[in-house]
């Protein structure tokens, strides 16, 4: 069993007690942290940590956990691409550069569903915030918005949670050792081009069925 020490140790000093304070909440405290994760100013890799950490704690409560870090990822994005809405596209120019508005608009004018489930599903230094932002600004569909967010963060935090729990002290001993999710960082890249895969290949083949 991991202390609340062991854990505190783990997370970047800068936001240590906020997350110590949330994680002290089990699968409650991922829901604010999904708002914090989802915001403006995210903190990178924390619900990925704190998810991974208390799956490790309790492994046989890890599909709680998993789906507990869903929703507090599909609150948070929501909250986020709300906000966004309501200010539209100036809205996304307010908080982004010239040169990010570009990128992520040519990017999201382009994949739609792939733009918000792909950089979902990917690990930090991944961005997501862009493509909330984005997806608001843009006037994309709620439930298209919601859909695919929901697709992404399910797979991620699945995969995360199993991972704690299966391999908890390993993983943790890595974090210490290192100071960075190395394997997350792997096993999610690995989903995240098998996703980018899939995705091509599917609209790929929807294209060639609407020309016949």
């Amino acid at each position: 069993m991991f202390t609340g020490h062991g854990i505190a140790a783990l997370l970047p000093t800068t936001a240590r007690s906020v997350r110590r304070w949330l994680l002290g909440f089990g699968g409650l405290g991922l829901i604010p942290l999904g708002l914090i994760d989802n915001s403006p100013i995210p903190i990178p890799g924390a619900m990925d940590v704190a998810t991974i950490l208390l799956a490790a704690r309790q492994p046989e409560y890890w599909l709680y956990y998993a789906v507990m870090a869903t929703v507090g990822a599909l609150v948070g994005g929501y909250v986020t691409y709300r906000v966004s809405r309501r200010g539209g596209k100036a809205a996304l120019e307010r908080r982004f550069s010239h040169r990010k508005v570009a990128e992520v608009t040519k990017i999201f004018e382009r994949w739609g569903f792939g733009a918000i489930a792909i950089p979902s599903l990917l690990p930090p230094p991944v961005p997501m915030v862009p493509f909330l932002f984005a997806a608001g600004a843009m006037q994309y569909p709620v439930k298209k918005f919601l859909s695919a967010l929901f697709c992404g963060r399910t797979i991620r935090y699945l995969i995360l949670a199993y991972l704690g729990a299966r391999y908890g002290r390993r993983i943790v001993a890595i974090f210490q050792h290192d100071g960075h999710p190395v394997i997350v960082g792997i096993v999610l890249g690995v989903f995240g081009a098998a996703a980018v895969v899939y995705y091509f290949l599917a609209a790929r083949n929807a294209k060639r069925r609407r020309h016949k």
